[in-house]
């Protein structure tokens, strides 16, 4: 016989509706770690955009430049929005605050890098620069025979 306490019940459906797409999270202040966790993940983006952006800049080689076109805004725009659902989540917006909205952020972000990380590596490719030697002499020395 197993003990009470060891029985995982399966909540059902409607509770974790409930849970998902609750309007009225319920104020969160700005010195909750998880408010300062997701803060500092926005803030971390729209940081990451810039750099690469600038990163950008010095590269050489065309390929790499042309792939990672679309990586500097997209982190912009994911760090904006993250950093708009953190607010309205400590700032107590109803509507915009629901857990169903980080769910689709983070849905849409995954789906991007996994996009883009294909695309990457099915189309990347690095010239490779070979030395053609043309040698005026080579054509009248002898050949190897066919056999």
């Amino acid at each position: 016989m197993i003990p009470e306490q060891f029985i995982y019940r399966i909540p059902p459906m409607s509770d974790l509706l409930k849970y998902i797409l609750w309007p009225n999270l319920g104020t969160a202040t700005y010195d909750n770690p998880k408010v300062l966790a997701l803060l500092g993940v926005a803030i971390g983006l729209i940081t990451i955009s810039f750099i690469v952006r600038i990163w950008r800049k010095r590269l050489s080689n065309s390929i790499t430049k042309k792939l990672s076109r679309s990586w500097a805004s997209a982190a912009l725009w994911f760090g904006i929005s993250a950093l708009v659902l953190t607010v309205s989540r400590a700032e107590g917006i109803s509507y915009v605050s629901m857990r169903l909205w980080w769910m689709v952020w983070a849905l849409i972000l995954a789906i991007y890098v996994v996009f883009q990380v294909k695309t990457f590596r099915t189309r990347h490719y690095k010239k490779i620069v070979t030395e053609i030697v043309d040698d005026p002499l080579k054509k009248y020395l002898p050949k190897k025979k066919r056999r």
